[in-house]
């Protein structure tokens, strides 16, 4: 239960309304607790009209109207009350879900390499739904409980002290079974969440993978192992339903025993002259009245053991410390960089990797100059371009941009002024024309066919239904490979970067696209820094410099003639490339 104590923030910004709700609580229980008296006061002025067959109607009629007044104060009370606590629990999973999110965008790309995405929106639906219950019913209810237990005993013992002990004899095995059911729940609960977990991010995998699956026939396959999945989860589901199916009937026999020893205790009472039939009516009236917090004490505890449970599951991930963030000594003076790039004897290594991805590199690149990459799979490339906006954070040496580790200028001043497409393209389910303006705030329509002109993704566009306002589906579905890499290209200088980078990023055009959208990047990028992975020797050519990476490290750096005279792995690499082109024209 301890992880319910970080909720305490959450609890503190909503305090005076919350503090108006445990007031209506309380005023709320007063004027229901009063009613059984009355009803009481007002059986035994009945039986004393049916002895004496002088019925006092006048009395009768003030103790009705009294005892309906009371009754319909005390619920606008409750409405108040449910007014209060449950729209702040409302307002408090708003500030919980947004929290959440804002926090997981911190984490680094390594925390998302190793966590599955329906794990985390698992999280986010279910997880913050049980411990909203907690903020809203499981603040409620205890404190209903909690005043009602408390006024009705005090009442309870003013009628009778000796009645009231008997018919709380059974309260002490309520406590212990409700301590040892909770337990049960927490556990039980806890397994469930994490199946569930399993199965949103099997259906998550399958919705966004669909194309594999249907390629590869393994409809059936899918379908198999999330029935697998589905009946685990039900067979979890049951279990935590047996347990909780247990606490409601002990809880109904229990109040069901206080009822049979206030009957028998109270009869005799009755009977010997010790007590008033009006009493003992009254005293069944509070009786009734402890049924629903001898109940609720039970549901309650499930609420509370089910929400500390998934705020448990929710604390991993908000304790999670981002490893990528503004440093001690971040100069928020900073507004702007300009584009040169210095990398002093940087080495990278991968958490738990035996060997690093990058080792002892050194290079300068000058505002307004082209650096391409090049190299062969699993040389480092992406990883080298990946350090530049800090998506990844050098392990050893220095990384500048204009003469200042990179470290010390702001993580969103940095990333405002790098624009970046990465190997692995995504587009969001939106418009076209909302994928291209993404990264900036006052985007036109001008400036948006400007940069998709220069991406040479108009001529596209033009032909799709609605133009730029066409949707494109879940992860750019409708587009074809290239067409996804020029939207990309297009969002990225969308932005008027100091810094563009291009992961691989022209691999599915044509040459004669690829060149079209060069040559226009070289207009647009002047004065700019631009880096280019690429495969495609065409691509790089005409780089200021060329530099080749061989499992981490620079083997070779020059120009594209310089290079290729070289006779190194550049020179074998496009002459393959050459080759490759001959025999094409030869089919």
């Amino acid at each position: 239960m301890k992880s319910l104590l970080r909720l305490k923030p959450y609890l503190w910004k909503y305090k005076k309304t919350l503090l108006f709700g445990l007031v209506t609580v309380i005023a709320s229980n007063l004027f229901t607790v009063v009613q059984p008296k009355l009803v009481g006061k007002a059986i035994d002025e009945l039986k004393r009209g049916l002895e004496t067959r002088q019925i006092d109607e006048w009395t009768m009629a003030q103790y009705a109207a009294i005892i309906v007044g009371l009754t319909l104060v005390a619920g606008v009370f409750t409405f108040l009350t449910r007014q209060t606590i449950i729209v702040i629990s409302r307002h408090i999973e708003f500030d919980i879900r947004n929290d959440f999110l804002a926090h997981i965008q911190k984490l680094p790309l390594t925390y998302f390499q190793n966590t599955p995405t329906g794990d985390l929106m698992a999280h986010s639906t279910n997880d913050i739904g049980a411990v909203r219950n907690v903020l809203g019913p499981g603040i409620m209810y205890p404190t209903d409980t909690l005043m009602t237990f408390s006024m009705t005993l005090v009442m309870m013992f003013a009628a009778d002290w000796q009645l009231t002990l008997y018919a709380l004899l059974p309260l002490p095995f309520v406590s212990f079974a409700v301590y040892k059911l909770g337990k049960i729940v927490h556990k039980k609960f806890e397994e469930r969440q994490q199946q569930f977990s399993e199965i949103t991010m099997r259906a998550q995998e399958n919705l966004s993978g669909i194309r594999i699956v249907q390629a590869y026939v393994r409809e059936k396959y899918e379908i198999d192992l999330f029935e697998k999945l589905s009946f685990d989860y039900l067979k979890k589901n049951l279990v935590l339903a047996k347990v909780q199916s247990i606490m409601w009937p002990l809880m109904f026999l229990l109040v069901g025993c206080s009822l049979v020893i206030a009957v028998y205790v109270g009869g005799l009472k009755v009977i010997n002259g010790e007590m008033t039939i009006g009493t003992l009516t009254a005293f069944f009236g509070y009786l009734i009245l402890l049924i629903w917090p001898m109940i609720a004490f039970g549901w309650v505890t499930n609420i509370l053991q089910q929400g500390a449970a998934s705020m448990e599951r929710l604390g991993k991930i908000l304790d999670t410390i981002p490893e990528i963030q503004n440093s001690n000594d971040a100069d928020y003076s900073i507004k702007e960089i300009q584009g040169t790039i210095e990398l002093k004897n940087v080495s990278f290594k991968h958490k738990g990797a035996a060997t690093p991805t990058l080792e002892h590199l050194n290079l300068k690149i000058e505002q307004g100059t082209t650096l391409a990459v090049v190299g062969y799979t699993g040389s480092g490339k992406s990883t080298l371009i990946n350090l530049i906006p800090r998506l990844y954070d050098v392990t050893e040496g220095e990384l500048l941009i204009d003469g200042i580790n990179v470290r010390r200028i702001p993580l969103e001043v940095l990333r405002q002024h790098i624009g970046y497409v990465p190997q692995e393209t995504f587009l969001f389910s939106d418009s076209i024309a909302e994928n291209i303006s993404y990264g900036i705030d006052n985007e036109t329509e001008e400036h948006i066919r400007e940069v998709a002109e220069i991406s040479q993704i108009a001529k596209d566009i033009q032909e799709f239904p609605k133009g730029f306002e066409t949707m494109i589906g879940e992860r750019g579905i409708t587009l074809s490979g290239g067409q996804k890499q020029r939207t990309s290209i297009a969002r990225a200088i969308m932005r008027n970067p100091k810094i563009l980078i291009l992961d691989d990023s022209l691999s599915a055009v044509d040459t004669y696209t690829e060149e079209e959208i060069l040559k226009r990047l070289r207009t647009v990028m002047k004065n700019r820094t631009s880096i280019i992975i690429s495969h495609r020797i065409s691509t790089v050519k005409d780089a200021d410099m060329i530099v080749v990476l061989a499992k981490g490290q620079i083997v070779e750096q020059g120009t594209h003639d310089s290079l290729v005279s070289l006779g190194g792995i550049y020179s074998e690499l496009y002459e393959k490339q050459l080759l490759e082109q001959e025999l094409e024209l030869l089919k």
